[in-house]
């Protein structure tokens, strides 16, 4: 029997390279299939990017990169949406990924793309090439993006004009305006209308991989496999084949992180957790406010620190968190500067709560190790996120204030002790540890996202 060939096509990012490399793993554990990883590569080189690949040569022999190098990208405004020289990076490197599709030998099976990698869509057809979405995100998301250019055409305002009003969108909580992601805020801009094209084309692909699992979003995926997302149309085989996420193995150099030993130290649940990812960079008087209420709250905490100030240098802590704060709660508690290891760090018993920007990879992290949330998101799709974890799963609470200029002391104290000291906070405890097994049992080999992902891998080829 012929070896199929799947080609993976990530977005810029390591936050979009990663679980596109976790879904090369599963692939490869399930046998018969070849895999490659194709990447975009800027002229500007990225040293996050560069560390990310090399990290998953070590880890990953088996998986094999192939870098699609394109021309510099000249953005017609230097003012436009962060998201929009990545929109714009993956449509120029349309001519490098057909190059290098065309001279594969034996032919490509599947393009598998990320969700803003609409263009290669076209080099797909052009090549008679199988294409499916793989959406890291959550599948409520996914089915909110789906019924988007139906809401764009019925109601005209964009949703930064409509603030607190609600939208209701099938298989999902209902959703405020403000909490639609960033890229959806305003329709008429540059990133909207593109976002806007990409949404309407993804009922084109074959199928979508999800990175999630049955049991997590039941909703949302009947919604999605019913057909309510898309009335009319035909939807795309929806395959649920999450969660993947890091394994965090071999995080940073290899060692053990030092915070990792502070951990081993104290009491079994007992420590509050605050990372807020790669670009969770916060203002100084925001971090002060944020420190006087985990000074306030009493419980253990380990924080990692990011400063918005001082982002292009290592934090400096005295002169960020208020006076005599280190030394106030020394022993309780532990700053980091910039980075945590993360998945290690959700994974220690010693956790009992989980501060965080609720990224996707996070809160699936938080999932697998039976943390309860504090959800506090920042940027593109996390709110959305947000409005799932505490609504829909029942999994977190939410840090009210986020979207105002500041979080109080007061709300963190509150939301800190909420979860900590609760009944609430109990049940949300027996909650997470339920969603810990479950994610477990999807995995496993006859598990829900273990059979689907087969499913997926039998069909390649056939016609």
């Amino acid at each position: 029997m012929t070896e199929k060939t799947v080609v993976l096509y990530p977005s810029l990012g390591v936050g979009h390279l990663n679980p596109m490399a976790q879904l090369a793993k599963a692939i490869l554990r399930h046998g018969g299939v070849a895999v490659t990883i194709a990447v975009v590569d800027p002229p500007e080189k990225h040293a996050v990017l560069a560390a990310a690949l090399a990290r998953l040569a070590v880890v990953s022999p088996s998986i094999t990169v192939h870098l699609l190098p394109i021309p510099p990208c000249a953005s017609s405004n230097q003012h436009s949406h962060p998201i929009k020289p990545i929109l714009d990076a993956l449509r120029a490197a349309n001519p490098a990924l057909r190059a290098f599709l065309a001279s594969r030998v034996p032919a490509v099976d599947a393009l598998v793309v990320d969700m803003f990698c609409t263009d290669a869509l076209d080099v797909a057809a052009e090549l008679g090439i199988p294409a499916y979405f793989f959406y890291p995100s959550a599948a409520g998301d996914l089915a909110v993006y789906l019924q988007i250019p139906d809401l764009f055409r019925a109601v005209p305002p964009s949703p930064k004009d409509m603030g607190k009003a609600v939208l209701n969108f099938a298989g999902v909580p209902a959703v405020r305006a403000l909490d639609m992601p960033d890229t959806m805020q305003d329709w008429e801009s540059d990133v909207g209308s593109v976002r806007l094209r990409q949404l309407a084309r993804m009922p084109e692909a074959a199928g979508v991989l999800v990175n999630s699992f049955e049991w997590l979003e039941s909703r949302a995926l009947k919604a999605l496999r019913d057909g309510d997302c898309l009335p009319g149309r035909s939807t795309p085989k929806i395959y649920c084949v999450g969660p993947l996420v890091d394994g965090g193995d071999a995080e940073g150099n290899g060692e053990r992180h030092a915070c990792l030993e502070w951990m081993d130290g104290q009491p079994r649940q007992s420590v509050v957790f605050l990372c807020f990812g790669s670009l969770g960079a916060f203002p100084a008087a925001q971090l002060k406010e944020t420190a006087r209420g985990l000074e306030r709250c009493g419980h253990r905490f380990l924080w990692a620190v990011r400063s918005r100030e001082q982002s292009s240098r290592e934090p400096d802590l005295e002169a960020l968190l208020p006076d005599g704060f280190l030394e106030r709660t020394r022993g309780r508690g532990l700053v980091l500067k910039n980075w945590a290891p993360q998945t290690q760090v959700l994974r220690h018993e010693a956790v009992g709560a989980f501060v965080t920007h609720c990224g996707w990879n996070s809160v699936l992290e938080a999932v697998m190790s039976g943390v309860p949330m504090i959800c506090w998101p920042l940027y593109a799709e996390q709110r959305l996120n947000k409005v799932h974890v505490v609504e829909e799963m029942k999994l977190g609470v939410v840090m009210e204030g986020y979207e105002e200029e500041t979080v109080t002391a007061d709300e963190v104290e509150a939301k800190v002790r909420l979860v900590m000291e609760s009944e609430e906070g109990k049940k949300l405890r027996e909650r997470t540890a339920m969603a810990k097994e479950m994610a477990a049992d999807a995995m496993k080999e006859s598990g829900s996202s273990h059979v689907e992902l087969g499913e997926f891998l039998r069909g390649l080829g056939s016609k």
